[in-house]
C-alpha cells in the first residue's frame, strides 16, 4: 500500500476511533447523582434531562463521525477525488479557475451530505431538549448567506493562495501565509459591521442600570467600548451568550437577550469581566500570535508535499495539481493537527482559569460569577461530570464544576 494512503487512512480511522473511546467513556462518567454544588439549583427533573441530552449528543457524534470518516475513507479509495478534479478540468479554465471549481465542488458535495444531519440536529435533537427556535426560513436563510460568504472570503483566500503556489516559486508559502492572515485579521475587523449583523440584529442595549455597570466596570479596568449591543439569539436558540468582537477602539460587546433575560446585571457583568480579563491578560493576542505561526509552518510544510507524485498516487490522482494538493496535505495534516489542537485546548482552559480569577478580582464578587456559571449550566443543560479523558481532549474551557471549585479557592484566599 502507497505509505501516504495507509498514514492518511490510518489518521482518520484512528481521529474517529479516538474520539469514540472519549465518548464512551464520557458516557460512563455520567452521574445519577446531582452534584452537591448545585442541590437547589439544578432541578432533580431538569438534571436527569441534561444527562438525556448528553447522551442524545453523543449518540449522534457517533454516528455522524463514523459516516464521515467511512464517507471520506470510501471517496479516497474509489477516486473520488480524481473525478472532480476531471470534472474541473472540463469547462476549460486555467489553473486558478480549475482549483476554485475543484473546491467548489467538494464544498457542494460536503454540504449536501452535511445538511440532512444539520436539519435533523437543529429540528429534532434541539427541538426535544427546548432549545431550537429556528423556523425553517430562518435555518435556509442562513445557509444561504454562509454559503455565500464561504464562497466570497473563501474564493478570495483559495484564488490568492493558488496564485502564489503556481507563480511565486520557492517563496510561495511566505506570500500565503502573509496574504491569509492579512485577510484573516481584515475580515475579523470588518466582522462586527458587515458580516455578523447579516444573522443577527444588533441593537444598542437601553439605558439603565445594567448598562451603566458594564460601562463603569469597562472604564475603571482601562477598556475601552464601542458599544454595548442586545442581539436576537432568541430567534434561533435559548441559549445564552455574550461574546466581544472588533479590535483595539472598534471593540463591541454582544450580549444575547437570552443571556439579559436569564442572568441579574451583576452576574453578566462578572461574565463580561470574564471576557475583559482575556483582553487584559494578553490571552487574545497569545491565541492570536500561537494561529499565525502555526498558519506560517503549515504553508512552509506544505510547499514540500504539492508535487508530491506519491502523495497524488494514494489518490488515484491522473493529474499532479497546488489545488487537489491543498486538499491532500490536509488530510496528511490530521495526526499532527490533532496533537496541536490537545495543546491549544490545555492552554485555553488554563486562560479560561485565569480569566475566571481576573473577573472575580476586579468585581471583587467571584460569587457573582458562580452564580451566573450555575444558571448558564442550567438553562443549556451542560454535563457536569465530564470524564477527565473526553475534557483532555475536547473541552477549550474546564468543566463548571472546576471552575466554581476554582473561584471559590480564589475567595477563600482574597
Amino acid at each position: 500500500m502507497n505509505i501516504y494512503l495507509f498514514i492518511i487512512i490510518f489518521s482518520l480511522a484512528g481521529a474517529f476511533f479516538l474520539g469514540l473511546t472519549a465518548r464512551q467513556l464520557n458516557r460512563k462518567a455520567l452521574s445519577p447523582i446531582l452534584p452537591q454544588e448545585f442541590t437547589g439549583i439544578f432541578d432533580p427533573d431538569e438534571y436527569s434531562r441534561s444527562q438525556a441530552y448528553a447522551k442524545t449528543e453523543m449518540g449522534f457524534e457517533n454516528i455522524t463521525g463514523a459516516l464521515s470518516t467511512a464517507a471520506t475513507i470510501l471517496f479516497i479509495i474509489f477516486g473520488g477525488f480524481n473525478a472532480i478534479d476531471l470534472l474541473a478540468r472540463s469547462f476549460g479554465f486555467a489553473d486558478i479557475g480549475t482549483g476554485l471549481i475543484f473546491f467548489a465542488c467538494l464544498g457542494l458535495l460536503s454540504e449536501l451530505l452535511s445538511l440532512p444531519f444539520s436539519l435533523y440536529h437543529t429540528f429534532v435533537i434541539e427541538e426535544k431538549f427546548g432549545f431550537n427556535k429556528t423556523d425553517l426560513k430562518t435555518f435556509v436563510t442562513d445557509k444561504i448567506k454562509g454559503c455565500l460568504l464561504t464562497v466570497i472570503i473563501g474564493g478570495i483566500i483559495l484564488g490568492g493562495i493558488l496564485l502564489f503556489f503556481n507563480a511565486a516559486g520557492k517563496t510561495a508559502w511566505l506570500w500565503c501565509w502573509i496574504f491569509t492572515v492579512l485577510i484573516t485579521i481584515g475580515v475579523q475587523y470588518i466582522a462586527p459591521a458587515w458580516i455578523l449583523p447579516l444573522f443577527n440584529k444588533f441593537t444598542p442595549i437601553e439605558d439603565g442600570e445594567l448598562k451603566d455597570k458594564i460601562e463603569t466596570f469597562a472604564a475603571a479596568n482601562g477598556f475601552e467600548l464601542n458599544g454595548i449591543f442586545m442581539i436576537d439569539g432568541s430567534k434561533r436558540s435559548t441559549k445564552a451568550n455574550a461574546y466581544f468582537t472588533g479590535f483595539g477602539k472598534k471593540k463591541r460587546i454582544a450580549l444575547f437577550d437570552t443571556l439579559v433575560q436569564e442572568l441579574g446585571a451583576d452576574e453578566i457583568v462578572a461574565v463580561l469581566a470574564h471576557e475583559i480579563g482575556h483582553c487584559k491578560l494578553g490571552h487574545i493576542r497569545k491565541m492570536m500570535i500561537m494561529s499565525i505561526l502555526n498558519t506560517g509552518v503549515v504553508f512552509l510544510l506544505m510547499s514540500f508535499f504539492l508535487g508530491n507524485s506519491q502523495l497524488f498516487a494514494a489518490f488515484g490522482m491522473e493529474h499532479i495539481s497546488v489545488h487537489a494538493g491543498l486538499v491532500f496535505f490536509a488530510l496528511l495534516y490530521t495526526p499532527v493537527s490533532l496533537v496541536l489542537s490537545i495543546f491549544s485546548n490545555i492552554r485555553s482552559r488554563k486562560h479560561e482559569y485565569e480569566a475566571d480569577n481576573f473577573s472575580a478580582e476586579k468585581t471583587g464578587h467571584p460569587e457573582a460569577l458562580i452564580s451566573g456559571l450555575k444558571k448558564l449550566s442550567v438553562s443549556s443543560l451542560s454535563n457536569l461530570t465530564p470524564h477527565p479523558f473526553y475534557v483532555w481532549l475536547e473541552y477549550s474551557h474546564p468543566p463548571v464544576i472546576k471552575r466554581i471549585e476554582n473561584l471559590k479557592s480564589f475567595k477563600q484566599e482574597a
